[in-house]
């Protein structure tokens, strides 16, 4: 008899998917963004938002919750009900090293994520404040190595992207400069502007109008190819340096256990909203590549990536302050 109710009971489940993801959303929906507004993440969040809820006639409601590197947001969204009304975007930081580097198993993208695809792809270009006397990578490099420790960077937060290239040049090149942790990347830029710290390897989607309006000199990107918003700004790997290639991905999450049919409505209309052309110009915009991914496509890049800086995470002992 038992088996008999759980055959009856699968078979509900069945017919009543497709109706699921048609109902969805029947209210507004929460994106949380584990950065403050301003950043490359941010952005992301706000331009797939305005189009989700053109295409769906749903409010897509940004929430911005930073903190402990995007841990925060991680910890919260872990928390929410899986009925398609929390969603995450989410970055490398917050989704792959946030919490190793806090040493805390309070949420694991594995175990608590379930990936919808990728929104964006940003490359990091390293920028200096004009006061640093240094016009290229070689007078970069020189500098740092001439006088270890002077250099301040600004670091969008702990165990970034941008931190963690950081501490592979650093530990490959035989480096030293001191590291300066903000809560995302609108504060470092702003310190950044200011002349308070030297130098950052940022996200283009940030620092772009920063670089073309003379405040910050780029000395170098880490795409594998030069950037059409950046033509005369060579790649890391041209200079004879392709240990460095790192790009920032934005992507969008649901909890893990989501309906199927929630999740296959989500990730058709968002691979649709990627590929409108006016949404491919904002991001090019911005200096980031809109760039869709299956599901199964997207955690394998995650797979990938944790693989690759998690052992320097280790390596580095990045522990959060």
């Amino acid at each position: 008899m038992r088996s008999l109710w759980i055959a009856i009971a699968a078979a509900a489940a069945m017919l009543a998917g497709p109706a699921a993801g048609q109902q969805w959303p029947a209210r507004s929906v929460k994106l949380l963004v584990p950065y403050p507004a301003g950043g490359n993440v941010d952005s992301a969040a706000r331009i797939i938002a305005d189009k989700l809820q053109e295409r769906l006639g749903q409010p897509f409601i940004i929430e911005n919750k930073a903190g402990a590197g995007g841990m925060i947001a991680g910890e919260a969204f872990a928390k929410s009900p899986n009925d398609g009304y929390t969603l995450f975007v989410g970055a490398n930081g917050p989704v792959l090293f946030a919490t190793e580097i806090n040493r805390r198993d309070a949420y694991s993208w594995k175990r608590d994520f379930l990936p919808i695809s990728t929104i964006s792809m940003t490359p990091l270009v390293l920028e200096v404040h004009p006061s640093v006397q240094a016009t290229t990578l070689k007078e970069f490099l020189d500098l740092a190595k001439r006088e270890p420790g002077k250099l301040t960077m600004a670091s969008p937060g702990p165990g970034t992207t941008n931190h963690l290239l950081s501490e592979l040049m650093q530990s490959t090149l035989g480096l030293q400069w001191v590291t300066a942790h903000y809560r995302g990347n609108a504060p470092a830029t702003n310190d950044l502007l200011g002349g308070q710290v030297q130098f950052a390897f940022d996200q283009l989607s940030v620092s772009l109008q920063y670089i073309k309006s003379g405040l910050f000199r780029a000395l170098a990107v880490t795409s594998p190819h030069r950037l059409n918003a950046l033509p005369d700004v060579p790649t890391f790997t041209e200079l004879g340096y392709k240990d460095f290639d790192a790009q920032t991905f934005t992507g969008l999450f649901a909890p893990a256990g989501t309906p199927a049919p929630i999740v296959d409505r989500l990730h058709e209309t968002l691979v649709a909203i990627l590929k409108d052309p006016g949404v491919v110009d904002k991001f090019d915009k911005l200096g980031a590549e809109a760039v869709p991914m299956t599901p199964d496509e997207f955690r394998a890049y995650l797979e990938r990536e944790d693989a690759k800086w998690i052992p320097i995470v280790r390596k580095a002992n990045i522990r959060a302050d």
